[in-house]
């Protein structure tokens, strides 16, 4: 019978991979092996490990990375280092790193066998909780990266949220993280081995929503040929996150203000209703107030649905967290493409910084993606997109100037942002050279 311990082995020498394998298999331990940190994060992402055992020197990313990262991303993990290139200064590296033991090349079958019993001793008591929900719990509200005035205001509230099943409503931009607060008030808490069902109004066809969030009845409608449960019913015991609920037509809305009232569900076509216990989370990027006054919202339904509410701040308001949403998505997308951790210059964290995102932390998303893929190193301000590069900023209470004014300041602008680069300014003004010297006569 094995033991209840997962353990991943990251190695590049497939001899020394498939040796402590056999060890380990001997000893019933059920393992999984890497051979390489890219290959080890991806079994990271979807098993739960119990114990991290490592090789440090490999192409690519090394040990040492990995340790770094593991230690972040799952605290509660043990590490475990075996080298074949010992140091102290290597040594003391690595338990800084946050490794619970290191042992080196060669080493006997006991002397993994006491490392692994050492490291596995260090271990907080296993809970019985998903892999969401300790990465969540590793790294304080998961993917929710920051540490600003802003983002302390959502923790605050989370926190206040994640044990109880009021029904919650956030509001914010779009590609500013609701699912995400969505999905730390359920996985933080102790509803958390519930299920967390998301459900995207907006994405499905208004004669579907219904049927799809509540369920149906054999012969309810054609191609009805079997009674269905729909999302609520999905989610009972658990959370349903309700995003873009602005979209949801009227005819649903009353549904859903049934649910929150009398806390059942009718399936399309039945009579008898179900009980359920649900928390309901809505999220939108809209203004439901002026829905409400154009008649395309219930009023009802609004206050049913707003008993908590959350802001999420734009990153505009929140540029303080911009330098560790970096390092997030540098490190994502250079394991994915480049296999290997990138930094940024910085010069280019400096643009970043006075860019306004109007499409928030998903277009940082994009941008640190598509810069990575353009770089080979270090990413540079040579690697962002022309508009983020050259921003022009004008105030919308400045002064009315006349044509000839505005096109002086524009021009001095586009030369300020440019530093004095005249090719350079004339590409953006879209002139030739010649015509650009002549306006600066």
């Amino acid at each position: 019978m094995l033991n209840k311990e997962n353990i991943l082995i990251v190695d590049d020498d497939i001899h020394i991979l498939e040796l402590i394998q056999r060890h380990l298999q001997s000893l019933n331990y059920h393992t999984y092996k890497a051979i390489s940190v890219k290959e080890a994060l991806e079994i990271l992402k979807d098993t739960s490990i119990d114990l991290l055992i490592t090789d440090l020197q490999m192409p690519s990313v090394d040990g040492l990375e990995l340790i770094k990262y593991v230690s972040e991303h799952y605290s509660k993990m043990p590490k475990l280092v075996v080298t074949g290139f010992p140091s102290i200064n290597g040594a003391l590296e690595v338990m800084k790193s946050g490794a619970a033991d290191y042992i080196t090349k060669p080493f006997t079958k006991e002397e993994l066998k006491t490392a692994i019993f050492k490291s596995l001793a260090s271990k907080p008591k296993r809970d019985k909780i998903t892999k969401v929900k300790e990465e969540i719990v590793s790294k304080p509200y998961g993917e929710l990266i920051g540490t600003s005035p802003a983002m302390k205001k959502v923790t605050d509230v989370i926190e206040r949220l994640k044990n109880n099943k009021a029904t919650v409503f956030i509001h914010g931009e779009s590609g500013t993280g609701k699912e995400l607060v969505a999905r730390s008030i359920h996985y933080m808490g102790k509803f958390s081995s519930a299920p967390f069902i998301v459900v995207n109004c907006g994405a499905i066809p208004e004669n579907l929503l219904e049927s799809e969030l509540f369920g149906y009845v054999k012969g309810a409608f054609t191609g009805a040929d079997k009674d269905r449960k729909g999302f609520f019913q999905a989610a009972n015991n658990g959370t349903i996150f309700l995003d873009e609920i602005g979209n949801a037509p009227l005819s649903t809305q009353l549904r859903l203000l049934r649910v929150l009232q009398e806390k059942e569900v009718v399936r399309v076509g039945a009579q008898k209703p179900e009980k359920i216990d649900v928390r309901v989370i809505a999220a939108t990027n809209i203004n439901l107030k002026e829905l409400i006054k154009k008649e395309r919202f219930r009023e009802d339904l609004y206050y049913r649905l707003t008993v908590v509410q959350i802001e999420v701040p734009s990153l505009l308001e929140r540029v303080t967290d911009l330098p560790l949403l970096v390092d997030k998505f540098l490190f994502k997308y250079g394991i994915e493409y480049k296999d290997r951790f990138l930094k940024m210059t910085p010069e280019a964290l400096e643009v970043l910084k006075k860019y306004n995102w109007p499409g928030n932390i998903r277009e940082l998303e994009n941008v640190i993606q598509r810069a990575i893929i353009m770089c080979d190193k270090l990413v540079d301000v040579e690697h962002l997109p022309e508009h983020i590069k050259y921003q022009i900023d004008f105030s919308e209470n400045q002064e009315l100037l006349s044509l000839k004014e505005f096109e002086k300041t524009y021009i001095l602008k586009v030369l300020q942002a440019t530093n004095n680069n005249k090719t350079k300014a004339a590409e953006i003004l879209q002139i030739d050279r010649k015509t650009l010297r002549e306006k600066l006569k």
